[in-house]
């Protein structure tokens, strides 16, 4: 099982669009870079973790998590002249464009911005970190890990409360 981090525009779609969609899934659409179609068709595999990161607005974050529930499909979007993801060089035949199915896991109660991110050297090498503008994004165990002990909320322990990276 492999980590991944979709990155997603909150306005357009949500984590919480996510959980409030019809069984908690939905087709991970739109996906117009080749390098991340790559990965969706060649590398993303059910079972899969995902990190959904938010990206722009004041404070981007990785908010939550999904877990890939589908084999990697042809983007029915690129065939529908009316919607925004339509490619008139893609055929059914052909399709240029690949997407995945996720489920919604559970929400960050602490989400974890890139700007805190940075500042730690053990994310140096987060593709995050150096090409930000990539959507779809391969984690390593070891910074899945990190993410997820930096989201954990504050333990409460006699003497006062310790941060769970410690």
């Amino acid at each position: 099982m492999r980590s991944w981090l979709f990155k997603t525009e909150p306005k357009d779609f949500s984590l919480q669009d996510l959980q409030d969609a019809p069984d908690q899934t939905t087709g991970w659409d739109g996906v117009r870079n080749y390098q991340a179609r790559n990965r969706i068709r060649d590398e993303v595999q059910e079972g899969d973790r995902v990190l959904i990161y938010h990206s722009r607005g004041k404070n981007p974050s990785i908010v939550g998590e999904a877990r890939v529930v589908s084999a990697p499909y042809p983007d029915p979007t690129q065939f529908q002249p009316q919607h925004p993801g339509f490619d008139p060089r893609s055929s059914e035949d052909m399709p240029r464009w690949f997407q995945v199915d996720v489920r919604y896991v559970s929400s960050y109660a602490e989400p974890l911005p890139l700007a805190r991110m940075r500042q730690y050297p053990e994310f140096a090498d987060l593709e995050l970190v150096i090409r930000p503008r990539l959507s779809i994004q391969q984690i390593t165990d070891r910074q899945y890990q990190q993410i997820l002990s930096l989201c954990e909320p504050e333990l409460s322990v006699p003497g006062g409360l310790v941060s769970a990276l410690f």
